[in-house]
């Protein structure tokens, strides 16, 4: 009686995390007619079985036992053994509560689909018209099950308390759990046929039947879990891809992640992902982004927009950049663009690096200098100027080569030889200039910050061009000079596209398009790259 209860005590402190059902069945096989007895309901779950009716699954049944004054429903398990089995009480996920009175739990309570106690009352008449057995099956928290049966179980009436009479141990599987099966496995049952004929099955059924524990999936030794067959499991590191077949792992070594991929856990699950910009099953990875504008025209796309881009060796997200694919053969990354000023370009260092305005078709932007350097040396590109007068004369310039050095360089500039009607705003006063905002003055000259002076970002002249850095260079105002003190002004670039729009002396835009001649007060610029093989 004693090692009965502790293992219901165990089965308690578990309740809430584990599977309980308690069921019993009639182990006498004939008959028995008490006075009471009404023929037209069966007694139990066992002779509702052997009625071998055409619906004989697992469900609810109307039974009524020998002198209870009238049927109820309960729900009969015909799956375990030869079937036959009457559910007395059920646990599943704690939808019931139990903590209850005399009374509730006399009555009976909960629902036989899901969590329920029989009822005292019910129990009592049922377990006292024949021999019972009991089977208690368990599951517990870590997904190991086991079960225990008695042979003979009976409870008294109300009068006595409902005391227990009879729970003698016939039959367990304690081996197992002793032995801590495997979180992949469950301690099965022997299962005979049930047939009209014989509806508790074979006769010698039990002969040669061995409970033991039954493999369910594949245990991963890794995680301490269990995978379903036909599923799958990618160790730390995604070196091996392992699947379960026939309740065995079956490891395939050659697993590898593609160079374009990284091992990682998405929604639970391990395994090689694609990177961004990428697309394929983590092993075989094909780009499903362009590093610049021409691979996209070369893939088809013809029409001026918004394109999204991925550089080769650029770690961050893909990012949008405007492609015109009309000018010039088309194939152009456009980097910046000035057509309206409602955009403001006097903005610090870090806003320079990571760019700023819209992409969109009619909007003023920069596109930023660390996408610009990975844009610029992923291949060797070449520079497009296309520049409007303020009278509405459109012009370019095309540079040979074009790149900026990254930030620790300060995203110095270097290009080649020039051609077209706009080709001297960049010279060799520019060339090999560190990028300069208002709040990094990098000009090389030490008495003026051009960004300021100019209010614009831009590679100013370097110190080969040290005659500009004057104290007085010019006493007369142009848009590419400004002022130092009163009567004096000073030069520092043949350029700046990235002043004020419409300005003031030397607060504008302009650009040295020809021999000593400045465009001031430019209406629109736009500067671009393309593959300088083209």
């Amino acid at each position: 009686m004693n090692y009965f209860l502790h293992i219901y005590k165990i089965v308690l402190l578990l309740f809430s995390t584990c599977f309980l059902s308690i069921e019993v069945s009639s182990t006498q096989e004939g008959s028995f007619y008490f006075f009471y007895q009404q023929p037209e309901y069966p007694r139990d779950c066992k002779e509702a079985r052997d009625q071998c009716s055409s619906d004989n699954l697992s469900g609810v049944y109307t039974i009524k036992p020998d002198g209870y004054p009238q049927p109820f429903e309960v729900y009969c398990n015909n799956e375990i053994g030869s079937g036959g089995w009457t559910v007395i009480q059920r646990r599943t996920d704690g939808s019931v509560i139990f903590k209850r009175d005399w009374k509730d739990y006399k009555s009976g309570f909960g629902f036989l689909s899901s969590e329920f106690w029989i009822g005292n009352e019910k129990l009592s008449y049922l377990t006292n018209q024949a021999v019972y057995e009991l089977r208690i099956d368990i599951v517990l928290s870590n997904g190991s099950s086991f079960y225990v049966k008695y042979n003979s179980f009976r409870i008294s009436d109300e009068w006595s308390d409902y005391a227990l009479v009879s729970a003698d141990l016939f039959r367990s599987n304690w081996s197992c759990i002793v032995s801590s099966c495997p979180l992949n496995m469950t301690h099965g049952g022997c299962t005979c046929q049930s047939l009209c004929t014989d509806p508790i099955g074979q006769t010698d059924c039990y002969t040669d039947c061995v409970e033991t524990c039954v493999p369910e999936g594949c245990l991963v030794t890794e995680t301490n879990s269990f995978i379903s067959n036909g599923d799958s499991f990618i160790n730390a590191g995604c070196t091996q891809n392992c699947t379960c077949i026939e309740n065995k792992l079956s490891c395939n070594a050659d697993y590898e992640c593609s160079t374009d991929a990284t091992c990682t856990v998405k929604d639970e699950i391990r395994k090689c992902y694609c990177n961004e910009g990428f697309e394929g099953n983590g092993e075989i990875c094909i780009r499903n982004s362009f590093t610049d504008c021409y691979e996209a025209y070369q893939a088809g796309h013809t029409t001026d927009g918004v394109y999204t881009l991925l550089p080769t060796g650029w770690t961050e997200p893909a990012f949008t950049v405007f492609c015109d694919m009309t000018t010039a053969g088309g194939g152009w990354t456009v980097f910046q663009r000035r057509v309206d000023g409602v955009t403001d370009f006097y903005r610090s260092w870090n806003e320079y690096r990571e760019g700023f305005g819209s992409r969109e078709a009619g909007n003023d932007f920069w596109l930023g200098n660390e996408k610009i350097y990975y844009l610029t040396n992923q291949k060797d590109y070449k520079l497009r100027v296309d520049i409007v007068s303020s009278g509405g004369s459109p012009k370019y310039g095309e540079f040979a080569s074009f790149r900026i050095d990254n930030e620790s360089t300060k995203y110095r500039l270097s290009f080649g030889a020039s051609t077209g009607t706009a080709a001297y705003g960049l010279n060799r006063c520019n060339n090999g200039g560190q990028f300069s905002t208002h709040d990094r003055d990098n000009d090389r000259c030490s008495i003026h910050n051009f960004a300021e002076g100019h209010r614009g970002a831009w590679w100013y002249n370097t110190q080969e061009c040290s005659a500009v850095c004057t104290a007085c260079l010019y006493s007369y105002r142009y848009c590419n000079f400004f002022d130092t003190r009163s009567s004096c002004t000073n030069i520092g670039s043949a350029s700046n596209l990235n002043g004020d729009y419409n300005g003031g002396n030397g607060e504008n835009i302009f650009w040295y398009y020809s021999y000593n001649y400045v465009h001031c007060n430019l209406n629109s610029a736009e500067m671009k790259i393309r593959p300088s093989s083209l």
